[in-house]
């Protein structure tokens, strides 16, 4: 814990003229006073390099092939940091900043938030590709977060290069349950506009990242989950360690805390020599050898004493299809009646397509019927055909022979569709697949087979297949947008999802989802729920989950929230009345809501959402950006 208390002083250390500390080491070579340890200790490493504070440094991003290789070597990060970077991103877009992911050597891997700003940040290269290392770029959050392995906030003046000044960014390092360092996480926006509590946020969704990969990567019955408060067991904040027989294999940053342990300690030490026997993990309490009680969680088949085997956890064979989203989604009961229709459909071997607005659960809903199906127990394989580049989505579904392309693995690749084999494949987005990859997915459907790209046999595949989208497919048919043979074998049967504002009790649906949050005793003022009611909530669920997260987020335990903590786009941007139904909104929304996914999807890059939707930059700014609160 003394470590953990170090940390959060030097954190919170005031910042001082930053502007005379510069004077002071760039112009008269002397230490300057007060500036915090760790900009400092990145300033004297910068000039050990012999850097040149006011020259612009050379950024140049890498190619796409490179870029994609970055994102097939990060893919289990990318994919366990996809719900907090989507999460993140409606925060990023309200305070005109970019919340960004990369790997663990400074690599920009994915950028969401504010297109606007985005632009800027293109002008000091903030962008995917970009290599954002210290021993590069100077002292900036996340390089310097890389080398310091702790988070880290740097505020304009504070970054070492002159034309780094206008960006004020906070970073945490991201690492894994073995203790290698896979990346980071940061929120970068314009110095002039306070982001006060950007590392607050950011050190929660790391929090939320790290937990994934750790329950993706151990068995339940392997981990023991404890924390000095009981009232943090359940949360990210919580102490988890993974053995194997008797040894300690794993860990996050919080066990290592709690128990005063580096990550030196895994493989070295057992069970017996951190606690005190098994007692107490039947009654919910852990002795440590330095006399310390700690409220734990036992594994569902508690074998965790001196010497005991476990068996070790099986490897995933379906690494391709992530943990379930963090967005929730509550269902009236007219759609848990088309939930429990929609099993009886997939079992049947019949496929679907599930409609609905951005956000309004259709992933969700089809994680529900794989749950409840037959094959529940299978793969659940999700492709967002909007997400992934026109250039590899063909090689990311059919897979490919070695060597069969420029950029390729030399073992090659499965694909999707074969990673989906025996469970079910979601293929979300699908009116945005292009039109020369529906013809060979039509030729699977029928065939029930999957060639791979650059020749090979034939697989057989037994999948059952859902897809879902918020594009009217039957106009994009009668268009030629969408091929209509495809159309009629994947819509077979078709469940319209309602938006958030046409639930009956938006109210009660608020108070279910806030039931379903780790609030840790936090509560909604009545006034906030009626305020939250009467928002049309465009972004639906999905919106509604990120307004929520960002409460908690500035909010104390147990505290009951205001509306005060609601994002003025919230509160200043009522409904229309249920009693006046408005179709025009309703498909300004849709519409808004498509264009809103189709820049993330491209990582806020407005020129090629632009592209993807086949409208101009300024209809995109005038219809999706220029409402924005």
């Amino acid at each position: 814990m003394k470590q953990l208390e170090g940390d959060l002083m030097e954190l919170h250390a005031p910042r001082t003229n930053v502007l005379k500390a510069r004077r002071d080491f760039f112009d008269r070579g002397a230490e300057p006073e007060g500036l915090a340890p760790d900009i400092l200790r990145s300033w004297l490493r910068c000039a050990e390099r012999g850097f040149d504070s006011h020259a612009r440094p050379r950024i140049e991003p890498v190619g796409s092939s490179a870029l994609r290789d970055l994102h097939e070597r990060n893919d289990e990060l990318i994919r366990h940091s996809r719900p907090e970077l989507e999460a993140l991103a409606i925060e990023a877009r309200d305070t005109a900043s970019l919340v960004i992911l990369t790997d663990a050597s400074g690599y920009v891997l994915d950028a969401f938030g504010d297109p606007g700003f985005a632009g800027k940040a293109a002008g000091v290269a903030l962008r995917p590709g970009a290599k954002w290392a210290e021993a590069s770029t100077g002292t900036n959050a996340i390089g310097t977060a890389l080398v310091e392995r702790r988070p880290i906030e740097v505020r304009g003046a504070e970054h070492y290069f002159e034309p780094h000044r206008i960006l004020t960014c906070a970073a945490a390092p991201i690492f894994d349950p073995r203790g290698g360092l896979r990346g980071a996480l940061d929120l970068s926006g314009h110095a002039a506009v306070p982001q006060t509590h950007a590392l607050r946020l950011i050190r929660m969704g790391v929090d939320q990242i790290e937990r994934r990969m750790f329950a993706d990567r151990f068995d339940e019955k392997n981990v023991v989950r404890f924390h000095a408060d009981p009232a943090l067991l359940g949360t990210p904040q919580e102490g988890l360690l993974a053995f194997e027989g008797a040894r300690l294999v794993a860990a996050n940053r919080y066990a290592l805390r709690l128990l005063e342990l580096d990550w030196n300690a895994l493989g070295a030490r057992s069970f017996g020599d951190l606690f005190e026997g098994r007692r107490g993990l039947e009654d919910g309490r852990l002795l440590t050898r330095s006399g310390a009680t700690l409220y734990a969680k036992a594994p569902p088949r508690p074998t965790l004493v001196p010497g005991a085997e476990i068996t070790p956890p099986a490897p995933h064979k379906h690494a391709a299809s992530p943990a379930a989203p963090a967005t929730r989604a509550h269902f009236d009961a007219a759609t848990n009646a088309n939930l429990r229709r929609a099993v009886k459909l997939v079992d049947g071997d019949v496929p679907i397509l599930i409609q609905g607005e951005t956000g309004s659960g259709k992933e969700m809903f089809a994680r529900a019927v794989h749950a409840a199906s037959s094959r529940g127990d299978k793969a659940f394989v999700a492709v967002n055909c909007a997400a992934i580049p026109e250039s590899l989505i063909e090689a990311e579904l059919f897979g490919y022979e070695p060597g069969a392309f420029t950029g390729a693995r030399k073992s090659g690749s499965k694909g999707l569709l074969r990673e989906a084999e025996g469970g079910i494949l979601f293929l979300d987005e699908i009116g945005d697949m292009p039109l020369v990859l529906q013809a060979r997915l039509l030729r699977v459907v029928q065939d029930r087979s999957v060639t791979p790209l650059g020749g090979g046999r034939p697989t057989p595949l037994d999948l059952r297949l859902i897809c879902a989208t918020h594009r009217d497919l039957t106009a994009l048919s009668a268009s030629d947008a969408f091929r209509a043979d495809l159309y009629f074998r994947l819509a077979q049967f078709t469940f319209a999802l309602p938006p958030f504002r046409a639930l009956a009790d938006t109210a009660g649906a608020i108070e279910a989802l806030w039931r379903g949050m780790a609030h840790e005793g936090r509560s909604l003022a009545p006034d906030t729920i009626a305020a939250m009611s009467r928002h049309a909530w465009p972004g639906n669920h999905r919106e509604l989950v990120g307004v929520m997260r960002a409460m908690i987020a500035l909010s104390e335990p147990g505290e009951t929230l205001g509306p005060e903590l609601l994002p003025t786009s919230v509160l200043g941007a009522p409904g229309r009345p249920r009693n006046a139904p408005d179709r025009e909104g309703d498909l300004a929304a849709l519409t808004r809501g498509a264009m809103l996914a189709a820049i993330e999807a491209c990582g806020g890059n407005v020129s090629a959402a632009s592209k993807r939707l086949g409208v101009s930059r300024s209809t995109l700014y005038r219809k999706a950006l220029g409402g924005r609160g």
